[in-house]
């Protein structure tokens, strides 16, 4: 009996691992930002290093929340490259605890250093995001008053 529920304990948190940040970042968003977070040049920017950059704006955590939930359009610079990619919006597809798992993952992975003070995403952060139901455009637009 104890050996069956180590193994239903093991299958439950290999399951919860599964789900978690890098294993969603793998499925949802490395086709375009390549598994190492360095993107495609001219198609779609990095993460690496730009994450941090992000998170030390002001808005930058809602931003980041709201390009996972509803997307990005528009022409962006990202270290001094320009990028015209449509971001998709992953809100249909994603609960509130998987696009705080991302964002949690994205924070510290591929060299980001999140800053000082930084506290992980919540789902009743997303939660909160989702319920303005923006626009890629203007999301867009958000990012333009970050000054990124």
């Amino acid at each position: 009996m104890r050996g069956k529920l180590y193994l239903a304990w093991a299958v439950v948190l290999g399951l919860a691992w599964a789900q978690g940040g890098p294993a969603l970042y793998g499925q949802y968003c490395a086709s375009c930002h390549q598994a190492n977070g360095q993107g495609v040049p001219g198609s779609f920017p990095p993460l690496a290093g730009h994450i941090q950059e992000i998170l030390a704006q002001k808005d930058g955590r809602a931003y980041l929340i709201d390009v996972v939930l509803f997307g990005l359009q528009g022409q962006i610079r990202v270290k001094g490259q320009s990028y015209n990619g449509n971001m998709p919006s992953w809100g249909p597809q994603l609960k509130d605890d998987q696009v705080a798992a991302i964002l949690n993952y994205l924070a510290q992975a591929f060299g980001n250093k999140p800053p000082k003070g930084f506290t992980p995403f919540t789902a009743a952060e997303v939660a909160k995001e989702r319920s303005k139901k923006l626009t890629p455009d203007k999301v867009y637009a958000l990012r333009k008053s970050l000054k990124l």
